[in-house]
């Protein structure tokens, strides 16, 4: 893999993951998904790393799938066996980014299409630039999407909304994706959003806001109670920390906390 199709650098307690394809649109490839999936590891359980930032280079996001990629893989024409194994390898690549325990935010700019969203849609949040074109087109193909963008996307905009893009293929711009709820931001920065955001989530206790983002992914098709019992389990774990003692702390001496995610 060449090391320079995705750069990773850390920026106070950031971590920023940039997809370095401009040439190409930033077409997604083999080497854009390892890289990012690498990325993701190397921070996964760094305590210094408080929210992880994924960005594109150049005039956008991410123009989706590289075709040339794809007409590699073998999918087209490949055995129901040999195409379900493939799709499986990617989603995992994909899950990874839901899993890690802490805040993934997707700054996107200029354009952001077709496989490109589905990645997108496994962040925690998006940011989106003023103008920003976002769609999902793969019906337009004959295909349908397959990382989470039926799955992830019905979750995040509901049904209706779900198909109305899939189905129409069409693209919709970052105003509009907010209206949905596809979109957390719209700024006039997609990294300095990205950022301010970072920036706003890091003041908590590192810890707690893992373990808030684990429970929502793991409790939300669940009824209120069974819901509210993962939230017990979850504050007897926090409770005890050091990161609690000291929110509690900066309370009473009036304070900005110092958490440690301890």
């Amino acid at each position: 893999m060449s090391s320079s199709i995705v750069l990773c650098e850390k920026e106070g307690n950031n971590c920023i993951i940039t997809i370095n394809r401009d040439e190409k649109r930033n077409a997604i490839n083999q080497d854009i998904y390892y890289g990012i999936r690498d990325a993701v590891l190397g921070v996964f359980t760094d305590p210094g790393v408080r929210a992880i930032i994924v960005r594109g280079a150049g005039k956008g996001f991410s123009a989706g799938i590289d075709f040339s990629f794809l007409a590699g893989m073998g999918i087209v024409g490949g055995t129901q066996p040999f195409v379900r194994m493939k799709i499986r390898e990617g989603q995992e690549i994909v899950n990874l980014i839901e899993d890690v325990e802490k805040p993934v935010i997707f700054a996107l700019h200029g354009y952001c299409f077709g496989a490109a969203l589905e990645l997108v849609l496994s962040g925690d949040f998006r940011v989106a630039q003023e103008g920003t074109k976002i769609g999902i087109q793969e019906t337009a193909l004959g295909f349908i999407p397959d990382m989470g963008g039926i799955a992830r996307l019905t979750a995040l905009v509901g049904p209706s909304f779900a198909k109305e893009l899939i189905m129409t293929a069409g693209n919709i711009d970052a105003r509009r994706a907010m209206e949905i709820g596809l979109v957390n931001r719209v700024v006039e920065d997609a990294t300095e959003g990205a950022l301010a955001l970072a920036h706003e989530i890091g003041k908590n206790g590192p810890l707690a806001v893992g373990l808030v983002k684990k429970l929502v992914r793991c409790g939300r098709h669940l009824d209120t109670r069974t819901f509210l019992e993962l939230e017990s389990i979850g504050q007897t774990l926090v409770c005890n920390t050091e990161d609690a003692n000291e929110g509690i702390m900066a309370k009473i001496e009036k304070r900005q906390a110092k958490f440690e995610g301890k």
